[in-house]
């Protein structure tokens, strides 16, 4: 039992990070949010593969290149984490901390949606009406107060996307990130450049110690996806499933209490509504999991 309470408790730590984590974009919120993702690409690259280095992991980076279909399939994942982080430390820059929180508590309930849709899986009645009730709340904030959480949806949608197209990725969690951050790396370096030669970059925004953040930006993103990558794989789909609901809790107790974002009206509707598909969400999780851990007793028993 000790080594799967291990990997539950890295999941855990995983989500943790995750949920502190606008603290830290919060320090480089003066720098252009395009520059600070290049820059999170670029220092993930660095370290993840000074990583793989160091324990002699090339082989599956030189596998990976070597199949086509494997290599395009994480260039598809490259693009959409790479959206995903961008939108993300954006809408911390601009004080929309509520709304990235929301945005991970869609995200699963996106995920069943693109499930359903595009790779023909079955759901339950349950999980159909936490879908309906989720785009209910949306629905009716757009209604009433004429304003879509565009910055939510596309954040939890480019993360659900690119959950379901990491299923299919053969690598294991360090070689994929260190490949995604790789494929973007020129266009992260021609962009940063550009940047400073316009006078849009970093020199004279930072100062001092503030450059250290830029390395640091590699590092609080690799170690949590690292924890998560070797945890996950014994961690059980229903504690992954609650535990995901720790990141964006924290990220929503840090935005009214720390940043003083208001909990608007709408705010309050779209919340209410997720809220209560999550809860169905994980109520019908569990009780799945219950029946099949059941099921296999009977069968396992003589």
């Amino acid at each position: 039992e000790k080594p799967m309470k291990r990997e539950n408790g890295l999941v855990f730590v995983s989500y943790l990070i995750w949920g502190l984590l606008p603290i830290f974009w919060k320090q480089l919120s003066m720098v252009n949010s395009a520059y600070v993702l290049a820059s999170r690409i670029i220092w993930s690259a660095i370290f993840c593969g000074a990583l793989l280095l160091l324990r002699h992991r090339w082989s599956g980076v030189k596998a990976a290149l070597a199949d086509k279909k494997e290599a395009r399939l994480i260039f598809l994942c490259a693009i959409l984490i790479s959206i995903n982080w961008g939108l993300y430390i954006f809408s911390i820059a601009i004080g929309k901390v509520l709304e990235s929180s929301l945005a991970y508590y869609m995200s699963p309930i996106i995920s069943v949606l693109i499930g359903a849709v595009f790779f023909r899986e079955k759901h339950g009645v349950i999980q159909w009406l936490a879908i309906a009730i989720a785009a209910i709340g949306v629905l009716i904030a757009v209604v009433m107060y004429g304003s879509v959480p565009w910055l939510a949806l596309c954040i939890g949608a480019s993360f659900a996307v690119y959950g379901a197209l990491k299923k299919k990725v053969k690598e294991d969690g360090e070689t994929s990130i260190f490949l995604e951050t790789l494929f973007m790396a020129p266009f992260a370096l021609a962009f940063m450049v550009f940047a400073e030669l316009h006078g849009n970059g970093v020199l004279g925004v930072l100062h001092g110690w503030q450059f250290i953040l830029l390395p640091l930006t590699g590092i609080v993103t690799s170690v949590p996806l690292m924890l998560f990558a070797q945890g996950i794989k014994q961690t059980s789909i229903t504690l992954s499933g609650i535990l995901m609901y720790i990141n964006p809790t924290m990220v929503l107790l840090l935005g009214v209490f720390l940043y003083g974002e208001a909990f608007t009206r709408t705010n309050q509707i779209v919340f209410a509504f997720v809220w209560a598909a999550v809860l169905l969400f994980v109520g019908d999780s569990l009780v799945q999991h219950h029946r099949a851990a059941k099921k296999l007793e009977e069968t396992v028993e003589p």
